[in-house]
Formats: structure tokens, C-alpha cells, sequence
């Protein structure tokens, strides 16, 4: 790894509060997260204690209502914290993402007895959520999931299995999205069903080509069993509660990925400066200068593109097609960027001994989670030409 310390990236943020809460969070990233990345990513291993650590800097429920344990921060302000987690290590910013996801429901939809009894423990408890609307048989057709919620008495009981699920048998309560009447989008409904729930199990994780410290699992509801209190929102309400849910989770993911891509831009600039060939630091030479310049534009774009949209929502108008526009072009850019730094170290690039090459793997998954860029293209094209067969 390069010892170029990298330049930190110039942020505009909205109050003094802002930027003593940027400052806290690259101490974190950088005194307890990006040291142990590389050798944990290796082995597997997923960082409990710094989501606790998180939990009790009060980093956990940044975008949500102090009332309830949440920071009361801006989404602005939200998706430059996790631009910086994930510049650490990604496992630990798109953690906090989905999170962020899993709270969405109860903190939006949730009555204000529901509040009161959860939202204090999941959002600066210590808890940690998962969010379950992908299964087996439906990923980008989520409206035809088959998980079933059937009333019994008082409550209702879940039978099913979710799949791709991050935080998938490790998560404190997961938000889950189960058929409770007629086929597609409006026989869906929302539940909380707590972690150690009887019947509530996670298979084994799944085997990836990145993030490996971040669990990925199938999740089995053998009959579970949830009071009609741990139903968020109206009966039917469950897949408008995930739609709307999915539109900040994308702007999450886009933080994510300018943050990952970020990351493999600092240590290929920090590689060319230093590795000299010819006489000169590579960096000399129009080929590479020009690709740095090509990162560092798309860079920006990206992250300026996620701010628009992040602050549309917070002045409370529609963003869900710059929500989708962001992530489709963060994303990309990941990609892309993290390619192109491995390039740029060559050889060194290919080895482990240099983050690139985990970077670059990282990367791809960001362009499949929380809705793959064609489903992104489709959204897109839904807002900007019509529906599709008018």
C-alpha cells in the first residue's frame, strides 16, 4: 500500500454541527476502520464492535428525528458520513446504508407507539437491521414475492425465505416484506420481526467475489410468529413502504460508491506519483495524467449529482429519478474507477498486496444491490419519456 497521505476531498456542508460531525467520522475511519480493512475483508470477518462503536457515536440513525435516538441530520450531511465509512472500507458504509434501509419503515410508516417502543434501541441501541424484500425467485420483480404472512388470532405468521439479504442471520430485527393477500404489488405488507424470533433463521453466507466481511445470506421464516403491533403501516401498504424505502437506499448506495471510488483514486494517484519509470514518477506521463483527470471528473460529477438529489429530499420535493439517476451513474463510476486504478499500478495492481484489486471487486456488486442499473435505466426512462405501452 502507498504512503501518500491523500488530499481530503472539499466538502460543503450546511452548519459548523456538519463539519465537526465529517471530522469525527474520518477519525473513526481512519484510526479504527481502513487499518484493519484490508486483512479482515480477507479473512471474512464482519466488524461487529465498530457498528457498536458507530451505534454509540451516535453515527447509527443520522438521517432520523433526535426524538427517537436519530441524529437529525440532513440526508446531505447523511450521505457524506457514508461516502466516508465506505472510503474505509466498504463493508462498514454500505452497512450502515442498510441500516439506515432497514429503519426507514417504522421511522416513515410506523405508529408513534411503534416509535417509541423501537426506534430508540435500533437507531442508538446498539442494534443492528437488515431489510428482506428479495427472494429466490424475485429480485427485480419484487412485487411477485411469495414470503406469506397469514393472520392467526392476533397476530400473524411467516413462512418463507428471503435471499441476498446483507446482515442475513446476524441483524438485531429486519424489516420484512410478506404476501398478505392478492398477487402482486398490493397484496404486500410490512412487518418488524425481531432477530432471535423462533422460526427465524439464516442459511449459511454466500460466497462472493467482494465484500466478503459482509454477510450475505438466505433468510428462512419457518413459521414465525409476530403480533399484528410489529405490522408497519396499512395492510397492503408493504411494497409503496419499499418502493419509497429504495428510493434513499439509492442515494446510500451512490454515497457508497463515490466513496469506494474515491478511495482507488487516492491510491493510484498516490502509486503514480511515487513509482518512477524513464527517469520520472509515472504521474508525468500524458497517458496516466489524462485517466487520472477522467477519475477525478467522474468523481465529482457523481458526487455532486447524489448531493442534488439528496437535498431535493430534503426540502421535501421528488427525487426518486435523480435517486436513480445517482445511483446508475455512482455506481458506473465505481466501476470504472476502481478498473482504471488498477491499471494505473499495473502488475502491483493484480496483487493483494495493494487495495485496487479489492476495490475493483467491491465495485461490481454496487451495480447490482438496491436494484440493478437496467432496472435504474428503466426508472429513469419511466420519469423522463412516459410508462412504458402508452
Amino acid at each position: 500500500m502507498s504512503d501518500r497521505d491523500p488530499q481530503p476531498v472539499e466538502r460543503q456542508l450546511p452548519t459548523e454541527e456538519a463539519r465537526d460531525l465529517l471530522a469525527l467520522v474520518r477519525e473513526i475511519a481512519q484510526r479504527e476502520i481502513a487499518p484493519k480493512a484490508a486483512e479482515e475483508e480477507d479473512a471474512g470477518r464482519f466488524p461487529r464492535e465498530v457498528f457498536t462503536l458507530l451505534s454509540d457515536s451516535g453515527l447509527l440513525g443520522l438521517p432520523y428525528d433526535c426524538e427517537y435516538g436519530g441524529g437529525d441530520q440532513p440526508y446531505e450531511v447523511y450521505l457524506q458520513v457514508l461516502e466516508e465509512l465506505a472510503a474505509a472500507r466498504l463493508t462498514v458504509g454500505l452497512g450502515v446504508s442498510v441500516h439506515t434501509l432497514a429503519s426507514y419503515a417504522l421511522a416513515a410508516y410506523g405508529t408513534k407507539q411503534q416509535q417509541v417502543e423501537h426506534l430508540p434501541a435500533m437507531l442508538g441501541g446498539g442494534l443492528l437491521g437488515a431489510y428482506c424484500l428479495s427472494e429466490p425467485s424475485s429480485g427485480s420483480d419484487a412485487a411477485s414475492l411469495r414470503t406469506k404472512a397469514v393472520r392467526d388470532g392476533d397476530g400473524w405468521v411467516i413462512t418463507g425465505t428471503k435471499a441476498w439479504i446483507t446482515h442475513g442471520g446476524i441483524a438485531d430485527f429486519y424489516t420484512v416484506m410478506a404476501r398478505t393477500g392478492e398477487d402482486g404489488p398490493r397484496g404486500i405488507t410490512a412487518f418488524l420481526v425481531p432477530g432471535d424470533a423462533e422460526g427465524l433463521s439464516g442459511a449459511v453466507p454466500e460466497k462472493k467475489m467482494g465484500m466478503k466481511g459482509s454477510p450475505t445470506a438466505q433468510v428462512h421464516f419457518d413459521g414465525v410468529r409476530v403480533g399484528d403491533d410489529r405490522r408497519i403501516g396499512e395492510e397492503g401498504q408493504g411494497f409503496a413502504i419499499a418502493l419509497s424505502a429504495l428510493d434513499s437506499g439509492r442515494l446510500g448506495i451512490a454515497a457508497c460508491a463515490i466513496g469506494l471510488a474515491q478511495a482507488a483514486l487516492d491510491e493510484a494517484v498516490a502509486y503514480a506519483t511515487q513509482r518512477r519509470q524513464f527517469g520520472r514518477p509515472i504521474a508525468d506521463f500524458q497517458g496516466l495524467r489524462f485517466m487520472i483527470a477522467d477519475m477525478a471528473t467522474q468523481i465529482e460529477a457523481g458526487r455532486a449529482l447524489y448531493l442534488a438529489a439528496a437535498r431535493l429530499r430534503d426540502a421535501d420535493r421528488p427525487f426518486a429519478k435523480q435517486a436513480a439517476m445517482a445511483k446508475l451513474h455512482c455506481t458506473d463510476t465505481a466501476m470504472k474507477v476502481t478498473t482504471d486504478a488498477v491499471q494505473i499500478l499495473g502488475g502491483y495492481g493484480y496483487t493483494a498486496d495493494f487495495p485496487a484489486e479489492r476495490y475493483m471487486r467491491e465495485a461490481k456488486v454496487l451495480q447490482i444491490v438496491e436494484g440493478t442499473n437496467q432496472i435504474q435505466r428503466m426508472v429513469i426512462a419511466r420519469h423522463v419519456a412516459g410508462p412504458e405501452g402508452r
